[in-house]
């Protein structure tokens, strides 16, 4: 009973939130602009400032986990490989391959590791997802922007692809935490404060926006490849990541991480990127849709289960 009590404390407030805003969006105190420039103001401000704050307030020499990060690096890469192996004997149709593999490796990471990090365990997850952000982001970027390229028939823009990733805010909020905990810096009181306040608005927002960005649209043409992407995505790679993690050793607030990283559902971002290269949309659109609404009940079930077998 206490695992279930846990696994509801940690997913039901995210699933509410998600549901305020397609609740708002529906009443029309929202529309589709709105949403898109409050979404940018998040990723641009609240988001970065919550990856920094969580990075600044941690012991770096505790939270630097090197088998952590090379499982997760390793991991990605198989995950990457498998992916693109599944898609070309599954689909024939380029448009929709690049969608579907960046679909089956690109996690919304960013928002999911962090509050359910530090629900389970506090600031010493909070601290290790924050500097996990930092490695795995710019991977999911470049190579969601390589695999687009390459199925929508033009050639990866390798300049773009490094600007892009030199100039992601989530990644320059990473790096500055990093060298503020390295340094020794520290933020005068009152800056503190009110990074502090700021950085509060971020998830509640982001789930919010997240929610209010669900549209749900024809799904009959896509019934294969959505099938096909989100058991991928939210069970079949998060099954054998856990698996894998136990096997090998990790417990409690690492384990944690790298599951919130390989059963966090597809990233929204992955629906704007696929539109602006050529990929199929509306299955992007959808894939993210459906693996956000899933994915509060496949990682509610794996925390219940982790939590029941003590393994976190």
């Amino acid at each position: 009973m206490d695992s279930l009590l846990l696994s509801l404390r940690i997913v039901a407030p995210l699933f509410i939130m998600m549901a305020l805003g397609y609740a708002i969006k529906q009443t029309g105190m929202m529309n589709e602009t709105s949403v898109r420039q409050v979404n940018k103001v998040c990723f641009k401000i609240f988001l970065p400032l919550l990856v920094f704050l969580n990075i600044y307030n941690t012991d770096l020499e505790e939270s630097f986990n090197a088998p952590l990060l090379t499982f997760a690096l390793v991991g990605f890469a198989i995950q990457l490989a498998s992916s693109f192996a599944i898609v070309m004997l599954a689909q024939k149709d380029n448009s929709r391959r690049g969608v579907m593999m960046q679909g089956m490796f690109r996690g919304n990471f960013v928002l999911f590791a962090v509050p359910m990090a530090t629900s389970l365990f506090g600031a010493e997850a909070a601290g290790e997802a924050s500097i996990l952000i930092a490695v795995i982001i710019p991977l999911y970027n470049a190579f969601a922007v390589i695999v687009l390229s390459m199925f929508g028939g033009g050639k990866p823009d390798f300049p773009k692809i490094l600007k892009g990733i030199a100039t992601n805010p989530l990644i320059i909020a990473s790096l500055l935490g990093i060298l503020a905990v390295a340094t020794g810096f520290k933020l005068p009181d009152f800056a503190y404060k009110l990074v502090d306040d700021i950085a509060g608005i971020a998830t509640p927002l982001a789930f919010i926006i997240l929610g209010a960005s669900f549209s749900f649209g024809d799904v009959s043409g896509y019934v294969k490849e959505l099938s096909l992407t989100l058991g991928m995505k939210l069970v079949v790679y998060p099954l054998i990541a856990i698996v894998a993690a136990i096997a090998l050793g990790f417990r409690d607030a690492p384990l944690a991480v790298l599951m919130t990283m390989f059963a966090a559902p597809v990233a929204v971002s992955s629906f704007t990127m696929a539109q602006q290269m050529g990929g199929d949309d509306k299955l992007a659109g959808q894939i993210v849709v459906f693996s956000s609404t899933i994915a509060i009940f496949t990682m509610f079930l794996m925390i219940f289960a982790l939590k029941e077998l003590a393994f976190i």
